[in-house]
């Protein structure tokens, strides 16, 4: 595998948009119904030409080659910002790069700024697209005239800029005609007219040899200002061109960028003040701009901005190679914005402003409104939907502008920048970016995945009910849910949805709301589930027994019970349920959730024995039943991190507890403190502020916020109720009336990604009437010791992997297997026993895949298009059955989705490829795509360069491969080494998508 791009010959590209657009009804993988046509009569007007849309692409990945730019094109990308060329190109600028050189895992890092071609290269490929995208504007029916607009972007020193190779390449921009490559691509057109239905000779023959008259300066960070000014001179002056310069985010000072990230959350974001140093000053670059502005409108020509450049950060987390990178996207959108404020402001609104800083299609309309464009994007196009976002952004904005700049409106611009800060779409959200990886090589073929069934714990089958739900088949999809569920109401109320985690989703709107779909059918379904249920006859003459009717007791007996066991559950309180119950606060699970599981339960033949007493025996247990469940939970109370205390330091545990049995009605005094940053902490939180006489609660905790272990939307509820956070303060001591913090600060990071609390020597001190301690329950222990089982160092149960003990027949589930976890987590627990020991009694289980695929058309319909509001069941990708993220989010299309065999299947083409690292960042299985997937390679050179699986055509039906088991040889399509599966991938590309073998 290499990371050198071999751009596709001219000829080549345009039989594969055209054969791609004829059999597939696409063209580079954007299907032809997410492409964009202007449907009004309003155009943007700029450097003197109309162009169908204000949205382009920034320079970077998606401006780089000419299929990029085609597929961009098509989508609804009008203003192509291609991609900066500079003195140091080719094998020199490749030899920098480290990769992987792209993270989009949130906001977006990178460590690649210019173009990776030969400055020559990079010119044909911009020669190339332009006649492609004057093709594919009429032939597609897309527009009659060109549409489109292209901008060049170049750096980053007045040496280099003047120097020959870039001189040439400005010269040649502004006019092609006499170009080998331009001639060559008229050429081939005019002798090629019989490949099209709607291309003339005359059209061909109109193409304009004036691809870029308009030019945007890129400059390194710490460029001088009078360097920059003697750039922008040169092109306004002696080239002729409509000038934009790139401004960066150091414009606002260390203070106010490090001030605005902490505030929204990205306070792990390392930076120092060397490029605050260094860079153009906000007073010096306005009195730059308005020389060159006078100098631009003496001569007719536009002058801007361009807001902004990307932010140079510290790799610290070990986000990509290397010790800097460069922070795009949601992170950089709020610094951009204030940017474009402080800047226009000062301007008066009257100075043409070029946005891309965070641009996407949530706020393009904002910016366009405010009278900002063109607004180009980049992070947004990396993401899972790729290109085909681009449609969304153009049609949200097509009827907004019309014709030139008319001046920027300050007051909208002022209420965007205003208000920012507190937008929740570029705010951190905790955990985001932790990763949705399943725990799944990727696999060769056969890749699609859905990661929200296969990172749920008990496997609930997600897709299958919520395509159910959103058919309105609430029994059918309720029905699909009790498959795996033991508790489906509770779980409807308060599971903690690691599936919602892992939504596809996430990475373009937001996570479907697995829960509420969840508890839509719930409330629709399971009364009349509940009626129709009864005991199925026992199959086995053998019993078990359960120890606590908890959750993971609860779904260990009715796990067995349906399947044919007898089964009995002790549990010493009166009620069931145990933690949920008598622990979580009525405001978040319902009386009713607790009755109808509980019935579920009883319902299929469960035997329950209330009050039974605390002390089981083991032993004699063992003696009356063939197997023992033992899942009687943490109740421990947790180390308390202070000293002191007296009777108004409280257990977390114990005060919930008492306060659900009084209905929130414990006298707490005034001003209550919650030590701990969990879930539990949040309950504790939310309980006490409904307490009689509260009027202040605060969480305590050692880091910030975004390192808080809690559910984001728990820590939203609690900042929604007015709880105060207090971060990086370490309890010490409580004496009954005022807590004792150390002040700490933010550390490097520590294997699990979070930041370290490190003391800074200084305390705080604070008074509050209770303080709760939320660190954590611990299981009491003492019972295996006594029942003879084997333990571990901290005296949980040694355990296989189907949760069996070291006494035959013994089993442990739930918290008290190795500590407080989720409710499903305990219902997995329960479920792997089960499984075994119905496997142990020669039983089968009823656990089953249901069968509701969506159907490919529904699929495809909905890739690329981001939802406005929550994403409910009928927004689901169907990623286990098309999940196709490692093509949309190449921006090369390196990366395709053939139908081979009858299945969809990915081949990665080796040519395209320039191991970005893209595609890896967001395939839901640990691996590489652009290393672990069938590949197509380009000729023998670049296969014996790789260690990739696939092949190469040499001619005559002979083929070079590398198999399955690494094995190399040439042979025939029917060669006994080559497998089924790879067969099928060779003949589909040879019969169906021949036009890939370029």
């Amino acid at each position: 595998m290499s990371e050198i791009m071999t751009p596709i010959p001219f000829d080549k590209l345009i039989y594969w948009m055209m054969e791609e657009y004829k059999s597939k009804q696409s063209v580079f993988g954007v299907k032809k119904e997410k492409f964009y046509k202007n449907g009004s009569e309003k155009r943007f007007q700029i450097f003197g030409r109309y162009i169908g849309s204000p949205i382009g692409a920034a320079a970077g990945p998606n401006t780089q080659l000419a299929q990029n730019l085609v597929a961009g094109y098509v989508a609804g990308l009008r203003f192509m910002e291609l991609k900066t060329v500079q003195v140091m190109d080719g094998e020199e600028m490749r030899g920098c790069i480290e990769r992987p050189c792209i993270n989009m895992a949130d906001e977006g890092y990178n460590c690649e700024w210019s173009t990776e071609l030969t400055v020559g290269e990079a010119y044909a490929e911009y020669v190339k697209g332009w006649f492609a995208l004057h093709i594919a504007a009429r032939e597609f029916g897309i527009s009659e005239t060109p549409d489109f607009l292209f901008n060049m972007s170049v750096g980053y020193d007045y040496d280099g800029i003047t120097s020959p190779k870039i001189d040439g390449f400005i010269n040649n921009m502004s006019d092609a005609k006499d170009s080998r490559i331009f001639k060559e691509c008229r050429k081939f057109l005019l002798a090629s007219l019989d490949l099209f239905e709607n291309i003339d000779a005359a059209y061909v023959k109109s193409i304009e040899s004036g691809i870029s008259a308009s030019i945007t300066l890129s400059t390194l960070h710490g460029c001088p200002p009078e360097e920059i000014e003697r750039i922008a001179r040169h092109f306004i002056s002696v080239k002729k061109l409509h000038t934009f310069i790139k401004l960066n985010p150091t414009l606002l000072g260390y203070d106010a960028v490090r001030s605005l990230l902490d505030e929204m959350g990205y306070g792990y974001v390392m930076f120092d003040h060397r490029h605050f140093d260094a860079d153009l000053k906000f007073v010096d670059a306005v009195v730059l701009i308005e020389r060159l502005k006078k100098e631009a409108d003496g001569i007719g020509l536009a002058f801007g901005v361009k807001l902004t450049n990307t932010f140079p950060v510290m790799i610290k987390r070990g986000e990509l190679p290397g010790e800097f990178m460069y922070m795009s996207g949601k992170a950089l959108y709020p610094l951009s914005i204030h940017v474009a404020r402080k800047i226009c402001l000062a301007f008066k609104g009257k100075l043409p402003v070029s946005f891309s800083g965070g641009a996407d299609y949530y706020n393009v309309d904002k910016l366009v409104g405010a009278g900002i464009a063109p607004v180009t994007v980049a992070t947004a196009l990396l993401k899972p939907g790729g290109y085909a976002r681009a449609k969304q952004m153009s049609e949200k904005v097509e009827k907004m502008v019309d014709g030139p700049f008319k001046g920027v409106d300050l007051e909208v611009l002022d209420k965007i920048a205003g208000t920012v800060a507190g937008d929740e779409r570029y705010r951190k959200r905790t955990g985001a970016g932790r990763g949705r990886k399943l725990l799944s090589a990727l696999p060769l073929y056969d890749c699609f995945a859905a990661p929200c069934r296969d990172t749920c714990p008990i496997g609930q089958q997600v897709p299958e009910y919520l395509a159910l739900a959103a058919a309105g088949e609430y029994e059918k999809a309720f029905a699909v849910i009790a498959l795996d569920n033991p508790l489906p109401a509770v779980t409807s109320e308060i599971c903690s949805h690691a599936c919602q985690d892992k939504c596809t989703r996430t990475d373009y709107d937001g996570p479907l709301e697995v829960r509420d779909a969840k508890n839509a059918v719930v409330r629709r379904a399971q009364e009349s589930f509940l009626e129709k249920l009864a005991a199925p006859p026992l199959r086995s003459d053998k019993k078990a027994v359960v120890i606590g009717a908890g959750p993971a007791g609860i779904a260990a007996a009715l796990y067995l019970r349906r399947n044919g066991v007898s089964v009995t559950v002790f549990e010493r309180r009166e009620q069931p349920l145990g933690v949920v119950r008598y622990l979580i606060p009525g405001f978040r699970v319902s009386e009713e959730a607790l009755r109808m599981d509980f019935e579920l339960a009883e319902k299929t033949g469960v035997q329950f024995v209330f009050g039974a007493d605390e002390a089981y025996n083991i032993s004699a247990l063992k003696e009356k039943y063939d197997f023992m469940i033992i899942a009687t939970g943490a109740w421990a109370k947790s180390a308390c991190p202070v000293r002191e205390g007296g009777e108004n330091l409280m257990d977390a545990l114990a005060f919930l507890e008492q306060s659900k049995a009084c209905g929130c009605g414990m006298d707490l005094g005034r001003r209550v403190a919650v030590i701990g940053g969990g879930d539990v902490a949040m309950d504790c939180a939310r309980t006490a502020k409904r307490s009689p006489g509260v009027r202040k609660v605060s969480v305590v905790y050692r880091r910030t916020r975004e390192f808080m272990p809690a559910q984001e939307e728990e820590i939203t509820l609690a900042l929604r109720e007015g709880i105060e956070f207090l971060e990086l303060l370490s309890p010490v001591s409580y004496d009954g009336k005022t807590l004792t913090a150390e002040k700490m600060e933010l550390g490097e990071a520590g294997p699990d990604g979070r930041r370290k609390p490190v003391s800074t020597g200084k305390t705080v001190r604070m008074p509050f009437d209770t303080v709760i301690s939320a660190v954590g329950a611990r299981v009491d222990t003492e019972a295996f010791r006594r029942g003879g089982l084997e333990t571990g160092e901290r005296g949980y149960a040694a355990l296989d992997d189907s949760n069996r003990s070291s006494l035959a027949g013994v089993y442990i589930a739930g918290d008290c297997r190795l500590g407080a976890a989720t409710i499903v987590q305990a219902a997995a627990d329960s479920k792997a026993i089960a499984i075994d020991i119905l496997k142990r009694l020669g039983l089968k289980n009823d656990f089953k895949r249901a069968s509701v695929p969506l159907g490919l058309k529904e699929i495809t319909e909905r890739r690329g298009v981001l939802a406005e509001g929550k994403c409910g069941a009928d927004k689901c990708l169907g990623c286990g059955q098309a999940c196709e993220v490692c093509c949309e989010v190449c921006p090369n299309r390196a990366n395709i989705s053939i139908i081979a065999g009858g299945k969809p299947q990915i081949l990665h083409m080796d040519g395209l490829c320039n191991e970005c690292g893209n595609c890896a960042t967001f395939c839901p299985h640990i691996g590489k795509p652009y290393k672990d997937k069938v590949t197509l390679f380009g000729d023998e050179e670049a296969f014996r360069n790789s260690e990739n699986k696939g092949f190469v055509f040499l001619g005559g039906g002979k083929l070079l491969l590398r198999n399955e088991n690494g094995e190399e040889f040439e042979g025939g399509e029917d060669d006994a080494r080559i497998s089924d599966e790879m067969r099928a991938m060779i003949r589909a590309v040879r019969e169906e998508y021949r036009y890939l073998i370029v």
